[in-house]
Parts: structure tokens; sequence; C-alpha cells
């Protein structure tokens, strides 16, 4: 069958490659998780004043962002339940991840399905970067327009990633609960003391706007006491300065490399990007997500990801498979689109919505 003619989702062999395996699974985790913590046991002995040893710091952070990255990768396929076998082992390990990336791991994977389900639609989905329509940029002052043409600059996945990681789960936080205080405190004013007896009541009925369900905040206020207590720990450990200067580049740089993925997987030229009413699930796969052509080392520290279209098709496939259904299915495979890494700036460009022609664009042809 030609690749120009496949139409459904059930033209691919999917099902043969969405068996977990926990062996595999355990041999990822410990092949991420006991080298990140090696190579941070190895900053105190790297970092010696007036000592050649010194310059081993940049290999050591470098290979830190790396196994930074993969780590997110596996604690992504954790909310997928594709890592292991079990909604509860995935559910812990993906915690665990989710401190070692210091993001709530629920309710990413919350979004991160949403995102999933509209894939191609960009009247429900935009990416993380919210891009704007055609016309909602034209409506711009020529001042709104430049700052939107930075703020989706490639240079901001730096700051961006920054933000990301290490302070927005925290700002989140605090908002939320800031909510929550003024939504009792006006229930007092209307209410008076007898709303001190219903707290449990109002308090089970609060809607934040900074999560959706009482599990996303379990899970968010878990992940904080966790990632602010290892805060301490790491910087009672390796002294403060020393703790920040290093963990503020790892963090910067790992994120800025999976935001720049997912960024590229669904921001080409020619990607699908359809309205409402005539959306598919199957083309906001197969046209929607592009592959990576990678070096095999990067293929392995973003555990595999580069293979998108399969991952869209079957989010249940678990990394350690995506290579092996990917070539099964190549011979469908052929219009998709595969990317290089001399690739990528051009996706960048492409940061409006022409609803009109349903095409992405950039500002200069907007």
């Amino acid at each position: 069958m030609q690749a120009s003619q496949v139409r459904k989702r059930t033209d691919f062999s999917l099902a043969p490659f969405r068996r977990s395996d926990n062996r595999l699974a355990v041999w990822q985790l410990l092949s991420t998780l006991l080298p990140t913590a090696l190579l941070w046991v190895c900053v105190p002995w790297v970092v010696q004043p007036l000592r050649l040893q010194s310059l081993l710091i940049v290999p050591v952070l470098a290979l830190l962002v790396l196994f930074s990255a993969r780590s997110f990768s596996l604690m992504h396929d954790c909310g997928h339940e594709s890592l292991f076998h079990g909604k509860a082992v995935n559910r812990a390990v993906g915690f665990l991840l989710g401190v070692v990336n210091a993001i709530p791991q629920h309710p990413w994977s919350r979004g991160h399905a949403f995102h999933h389900l509209h894939n191609g639609n960009w009247e429900r989905y935009r990416g993380p970067s919210s891009l704007l329509t055609v016309e909602q940029y034209q409506r711009l002052t020529p001042q709104q327009k430049q700052r939107y043409g930075w703020s989706r600059h490639p240079f901001m996945l730096f700051p961006g990633g920054f933000f990301y990681l290490v302070l927005r789960p925290r700002l989140q936080l605090l908002l939320g609960l800031a909510e929550w205080a003024s939504a009792m405190a006006a229930a007092m004013r209307r209410d008076g003391p007898s709303a001190l007896f219903a707290l449990g009541r109002l308090t089970l009925a609060f809607e934040s706007s900074h999560w959706y369900t009482s599990g996303e905040f379990v899970d968010l206020a878990a992940n904080n006491a966790c990632v602010l207590a290892s805060w301490w720990l790491m910087s009672h450990w390796l002294g403060i300065g020393l703790f920040w200067s290093c963990y503020a580049i790892v963090m910067t740089c790992s994120a800025a490399i999976f935001i720049c993925i997912f960024f590229v997987q669904h921001n080409f030229p020619g990607s699908y990007a359809h309205r409402t009413n005539d959306w598919s699930y199957f083309k906001g796969a197969t046209e929607g997500s592009s592959n990576l052509i990678l070096p095999p080392v990067l293929h392995w520290f973003s555990a595999d990801i580069a293979f998108h279209s399969i991952h869209h098709l079957c989010e249940r496939i678990p990394n350690y498979r995506l290579r092996a259904c990917h070539e099964a299915n190549q011979h469908l495979l052929g219009d998709c689109t595969y990317l290089r890494l001399q690739d990528l700036p051009r996706c960048f460009s492409l940061i409006l919505w022409d609803s009109n022609k349903q095409q992405l664009v950039s500002m200069t042809e907007a």
C-alpha cells in the first residue's frame, strides 16, 4: 500500500508494540537516575579553585543536562501509562521523576493528554506558547507585534525553560492558595463565623484557575514540598552558590531542549493546522507531527521521542518500542515530515496560524 493511500489508523500495526516491559522500564530508570546522582556527586570534586580538573565541570554539566532531558522523557511515558505495566507504578515513578524535574507530573500529564486529543486542531490547541492567529496579530500595534516576535524567539527557550521548571510550579501553588484564601475570606464576610464550620465543604467546592481537580492540587502541593526539600538538602550539601549556579544551568538547558523538540515536532513547514469542523485525528498524528533524524546518542537521551508520528498514533507504545514500531510501519509513513537538525531554525519562524488557509506562517508572510 502506498503511503498516499493510507487514510485510517487501522492500516498500521500498533497493537504488537503496546506491551510494556517492567524489566526494560527499571533498566531505563536506573540507567538515567544513577548516572545523574553520580554526576552530582562529582560536582564538588570537580570544582576546585586553581585546579586543572575544574575544567571538567563543563562536560559534567552537559551530561547532567542530557540526563535531565531523558528523565523528563521517561516522566512523559509514565503520564501515558506506557513505561511500566500498571497504572499505580507509572503514577509513583512519574511522581518521582516529576520531583527530579521540579514539575508536578500529574497536572502536566493531564495537559499533555489534551494536546494528544486535539493535535492539529488549532482552534482547540496552539501549543505551549499559545500562538496567535494572523487576524489577532494584525490587530496588534507595531510595538506589540515586536514584543510578540521577541517572546517567540528561539533565545527565549532559555529564560522560558527556567521559568517553566523552576518558577512556574511554585507560582501556581502560591497563586492558587491565594485564590483559596480570598474565597474563604469572602465566605466569612458573607456568612460570618458559621463559615468556619463549612470550611471543609467550601474547600472541596473551591475551583482554582491554577489547577482543575483536587488530584492536581495534591500532586502540585506534594511536588512542591519534595522539590523545596531537595533544594534545601542540595544547598546544604554543596553550598547555596555552587548548587544554584549548576542547577540553574542544568534545568534551564534541559527545559530548552525538550521545549525545542516539542515545538519543532508540531510547528514545521506544511504542518497540519486545521479548524475543528474538518479536523482529523489521524491527519493530526501523521501530518501534524514531524519525525526527527538525530544522531544515535540524541535518540537515546530523548528516549526515541523523535519517532513522533507513531507516538501520536498510539501514545500507549512505550519509548523502548517506538523505533521498532516506526520501522515496522515505515512503508506507511512516507508522507510524514522528517526533519534534520539543520531544518530546525526554519520551524521557529512559524509562529502564527492562518485560519483561512489553515496553515502556519511567519510574521513576514502574515
